[in-house]
């Protein structure tokens, strides 16, 4: 098995944390992985990007230049990386924030209203991130929901583990969204 995530959004988005969420699973899992952050201008606000790659056997190389995977909180990334994804590939979208569709027609597309589902069920748009990789986990199995849990302990500053059951409902929507697709 090898996945190749692209992850990208708005800085304060949680786009980084997903991708070491997504890392951290991966090695509870036994796993090699990479993740490289890409921040812009800024920390909130600019843009910013993260690859990962989830692999059985060695990574030979942490970049990313055809992701099996991309996942977009916001219509600026879908434009910079739609191009880019694998023919076949999975495309997450973010449609409270990406108003338009894709160009692509060869991608297995999954479109979330994130944002306002994460307001909606649990009062805080912060979680949206987790509803998209709830997504991500329950299509590709690359990693199992319980690791990435697992992992929040590690992300997360010990000060916001009371955000962990929160974080895992945002996780298990996102998975049921899924498998509902």
């Amino acid at each position: 098995m090898l996945q190749e995530i692209i992850l990208a959004g708005f800085g304060g988005q949680g786009v980084m944390s997903m991708g070491q969420l997504l890392a951290y699973a991966g090695m509870e899992e036994d796993k090699q992985v990479s993740w490289i952050p890409s921040y812009g201008p800024e920390m909130r606000g600019g843009t910013a990007n993260c690859s990962v790659t989830i692999s059985d056997v060695s990574v030979s190389s942490p970049l990313i230049s055809e992701p099996d995977t991309l996942i977009v909180l916001n219509r600026p990334s879908l434009e910079k990386f739609e191009q880019d994804i694998k023919p076949g590939g999975l495309l997450l979208i973010n449609s409270s924030l990406v108003d338009r569709d894709p160009l692509r027609k060869d991608l297995r597309i999954l479109k979330i209203p994130a944002d306002d589902l994460a307001n909606e069920k649990f009062g805080n748009t912060r979680v949206a991130n987790m509803i998209l990789l709830g997504a991500f986990v329950a299509i590709t199995k690359a990693v199992s929901l319980d690791s990435v849990v697992g992992a929040l302990k590690k992300v997360l500053p010990e000060y916001r583990h009371n955000l962990i059951p929160l974080n895992r409902q945002a996780l298990e929507l996102g998975a049921e969204l899924a498998s509902g697709a």
